[in-house]
């Protein structure tokens, strides 16, 4: 398939170039910037000199419309929303990393992003495309996860859907490597501030909430709420996930990690951990995997989940490819193989 990257500069775009050039199925035709356009890609970016020799294009929907079958947006909030309706209207198939078409509810958007939503009829037409469980997209406009929803989602996937916890009583505690809050500097991302430091940031009020819980009540319709909470942590890469929740009755760490072992069985990008183990950031570095572990509290009925994954394969990129090889109706695992780099 013959594909198109807008926003190629950015985190998730240049992850999307590395992951898409040792596609088996996958052609990148073009390439697009507002910020560098007539570069080649290599000036720009020297790691991909000799692996990608195209030059960094305006965006214009009808040529990019006449040369791929698919386009990537990797571009912030706020834009693919502006940039895709020539897309959608041709009914030509997108995958957006960005946020603009995940939430469905009217005012959504507007209270979490700050900005003005897309055409209402778009957002109920997107596909969201939480990958490990929907691999028979409704729609060819995509939704790709956050990051942080991706993981959140899929540690409590298993509690929600059999129905184990108290749906009032999560919590989740999530820390993310500095790529996870883009190019763009801010005081938070200075290497003065955040090296050897952790920060909390936007209590109460990130915006993968809503989409986290457009997903639980899609499960569960019952869950009113959740206790979210958002920290920078001095690595590139990664997101550490702890949550924690309440059970209905009393249960056994052999009965919890079961429960996660058969959930997952056949996902292929879930690992979970033995028992009484625990995953860490290095494990899933570079990869498409997210590695979960699992405790219960006998004493306190408490369940704790350990999830992490590579914000910007897993959370971003990785999981766009995993939607692609669904809409193409290629095996799921197609060009995503890839091992963790260790160290």
């Amino acid at each position: 398939m013959k594909v198109s990257i807008i926003g190629v500069t950015g985190y998730s775009g240049i992850e999307l170039v590395r992951l898409l050039l040792q596609h088996p199925k996958t052609e990148i035709v073009s390439i697009h910037s507002h910020s560098q356009n007539g570069k080649e890609i290599a000036e720009y970016l020297p790691h991909l000199k000799q692996l990608l020799d195209l030059p960094l294009e305006p965006i214009n929907p009808d040529e990019i419309m006449k040369r791929a079958e698919l386009v990537f947006f990797a571009t912030p909030s706020g834009i693919s929303k502006e940039i895709a309706t020539a897309f959608v209207k041709a009914d030509f198939p997108i995958i957006d990393l960005s946020g603009d078409f995940r939430l469905k509810a009217d005012g959504q958007y507007e209270k979490w992003y700050k900005n003005s939503s897309a055409p209402f009829d778009f957002l109920q037409h997107a596909h969201y495309g939480l990958a490990d469980f929907y691999s028979k997209p409704d729609s060819k406009l995509i939704a790709n996860p956050g990051c942080y929803a991706t993981g959140t989602l899929l540690s409590l996937a298993p509690l929600v859907e059999e129905g184990l916890i108290e749906t009032d009583s999560i919590i989740v505690d999530a820390k993310s490597g500095l790529s996870g809050a883009g190019k763009n500097l801010s005081e938070s991302s200075h290497f003065v501030n955040c090296n050897e430091n952790m920060t909390l940031y936007k209590m109460n009020s990130h915006q993968h909430i809503p989409e986290i819980m457009q997903q639980l009540q899609k499960w569960d319709k019952t869950i009113p709420a959740i206790q979210f909470s958002t920290s920078l942590i001095p690595v590139t890469r990664g997101i550490f996930i702890t949550t924690y929740a309440r059970s209905k009755e009393k249960l056994t760490q052999k009965q919890i990690w079961d429960t996660y072992s058969q959930f997952y069985r056949e996902k292929p990008f879930v690992r979970v951990q033995d028992q009484h183990v625990y995953p860490n950031l290095r494990q899933i570095v570079g990869s498409n995997y997210c590695d979960i572990g699992v405790a219960y509290n006998e004493v306190t009925n408490i369940i704790t989940v350990v999830t992490v994954l590579d914000n910007l394969v897993k959370g971003a990129a990785g999981q766009a490819v995993h939607n692609l090889n669904h809409l193409a109706g290629w095996p799921e695992t197609t060009g995503l193989n890839l091992v963790p780099i260790y160290p």
